[in-house]
């Protein structure tokens, strides 16, 4: 089979949907060697996390065809793309961050789309208008239009069935992993040069993700007076004006020397970052899956999950689950793994065996299932 993928996420981005794209390739081209798997990008720019997924001899990168498709890279995407694609003789069509061609129904051929979230719906305030509108157009479209949709989590798939009237038997779940690098626990040397390179000098609770209102760093923030106070809380992720929010309550709540925020931390030094850590912390109050909760599980690091959205689906039912609003759950939560060696083992062991659900594998062999059923479907 030949497969035509809209690549522009996995050549053009770095975090969440660039991180899904490139994964999904790279199991599917590992898994199922004998098909042919096709990036179609707006344009191709030179990315180091791409490279591995270019080693495969069934990966190809594919640009516009024309040179005024090329200046208007971002109308290529809306049609012109799918038509390139039928062109070349692709099989099947896979948009993989909710969106399609929108001539796709007209192309002949199967397609299916990943619905990661529908965060803008549930939280529309934490978007701006007009990205609510082209996010919600694209998404009912390319709902309505797919052979059928893959949902990342059960979570987003009652969201989509909710949203745009999407019947339950045209949704495949399958959920993702995370990169290979997680796989494996970093000895107490890469530990250390990791602490040493951000400078993080005292025990610390790690939270991972984009600083920002939905991600609810503030709970964590809110929680650490409550617990040892030889213990800091060390924020990874990319800062936005919540960061000043943050900030200002630390102060006030006289935690300031106790928050360390790190920015453009290198992706490779994340598993060592996680496991230096007592904790892991992931309270968003909403998500579509959580992929820095199986990162930490998969490294060993217990994690504490807000309740309300796919957390716990994403973290099994051992892992502590708190609401993102209750700072005293989440204190007496890190509290208590904190001050028990057993307690953290038990709850690494145990993460690690759930997490084992995640893995390349099931990705690849879910997704393959679900383009059978798109072609059987057509």
């Amino acid at each position: 089979m030949i497969i035509g993928f809209d690549g522009k996420r996995a050549v053009l981005n770095n975090t969440g949907l660039g991180n899904y794209s490139r994964l999904l390739i790279d199991v599917l081209a590992t898994a199922y060697p004998g098909n042919e798997y096709r990036l179609y990008t707006p344009r191709i720019a030179s990315n180091p996390r791409l490279m591995p997924l270019m080693m495969h001899e069934n990966v190809r990168l594919i640009a516009p065809a024309l040179p005024r498709q090329r200046a208007l890279s971002g109308l290529w995407r809306l049609g012109p793309m799918g038509t390139q694609m039928v062109r070349d003789s692709v099989e099947l069509i896979h948009g993989l961050s909710g969106e399609l061609p929108l001539n796709v129904g007209k192309l002949g051929r199967p397609s299916v789309v990943t619905m990661h979230d529908v965060i803008f719906r549930r939280f529309p305030q934490t978007y701006a208008a007009i990205d609510r509108t082209i996010y919600d157009y694209k998404f009912r479209r390319a709902a309505a239009a797919a052979t059928r949709i893959l949902a990342i989590s059960e979570c987003t798939a009652r969201d989509v069935m909710e949203f745009y009237g999407v019947p339950r038997e045209k949704i495949d779940v399958v959920y993702q992993g995370c990169d290979a690098q997680f796989h494996r626990t970093p000895d107490a040397a890469e530990i250390a040069a990791v602490k040493e390179r951000y400078s993080i000098e005292r025990p610390y609770i790690i939270a991972v993700g984009s600083v920002e209102e939905r991600k609810n760093q503030m709970l964590a923030l809110r929680g650490l007076r409550g617990i040892d106070p030889d213990v800091d809380l060390v924020i990874v992720g990319r800062r936005t004006r919540y960061t000043d929010r943050l900030v200002a309550e630390a102060a006030a709540t006289g935690v300031s020397d106790r928050v360390k925020f790190v920015e453009n931390a290198r992706f490779v030094d994340l598993p060592a970052l996680y496991a230096g850590a007592l904790l892991s912390s992931y309270t968003s109050r909403y998500e579509g899956f959580g992929i820095p909760v199986i990162e930490s599980l998969s490294v060993g690091t217990p994690v504490i999950v807000a309740s309300g959205s796919c957390l716990e689906e994403a973290a099994g039912p051992d892992a502590p689950v708190v609401n993102p609003d209750n700072a005293e759950q989440w204190t007496d939560a890190a509290a208590r793994i904190i001050a028990s060696t057993d307690l953290r083992q038990t709850l690494a062991d145990r993460g690690r065996e759930y997490v084992a659900r995640f893995s390349d594998r099931a990705m690849a062999d879910g997704t393959m299932q679900c383009y059978q059923r798109a072609a059987e479907n057509f």
